[in-house]
């Protein structure tokens, strides 16, 4: 079944991927389904923000080269830092690149996401992807918790 017509439930696990390397796609995508999400991938800049903006991603992976020649060139990664917290809090936003050191803090801050991957260490995946899951999981649940409940007393 296509990408475009994969529907997705309250119950799904939804996923964003936007890479310009199809090895690493393909790894990506595979890491992503062992783990239970159900994957979509964006072909341009557009159609990221597009899916990005349809639908609440639990995880976005996001070359460092997506649609671009330099990390300065790549639209997808500026817009995503400019955006509002509110509007992108929902996701683990995981860049991935050969300028970084795996999950080296300092980096994924200068970068406004949560966690950075060197593709040198792509073969350990899907226990990285665990972890940046778990950490941000761990990090927000108070906010989460506390937006739940303003939610439920506006009721």
């Amino acid at each position: 079944m296509p990408d475009e017509f994969d529907f997705l439930s309250a119950t799904d696990k939804p996923a964003l991927l936007a890479f310009s390397t199809p090895e690493w796609l393909d790894t990506a995508k595979a890491a992503l389904t062992e783990l239970g999400f159900k994957v979509h991938t964006a072909a341009t800049h557009s159609d990221f923000l597009i899916r990005f903006s349809q639908f609440r991603y639990q995880v976005v992976i996001l070359e460092e080269l997506f649609a671009a020649n330099s990390i300065d060139e790549n639209s997808t990664l500026h817009t995503l830092q400019q955006m509002p917290m509110n509007q992108r809090r929902h996701a683990t936003v995981i860049l991935l690149g050969t300028s970084f050191q795996t999950f080296t803090p300092m980096q994924a801050f200068q970068q406004s996401v949560n966690a950075v991957i060197n593709p040198s260490e792509i073969f350990l995946l899907k226990q990285l992807l665990e972890k940046a899951v778990a950490d941000n999981s761990a990090f927000l649940h108070s906010y989460r918790e506390a937006q739940a409940s303003l939610y439920a007393a506006n009721k």
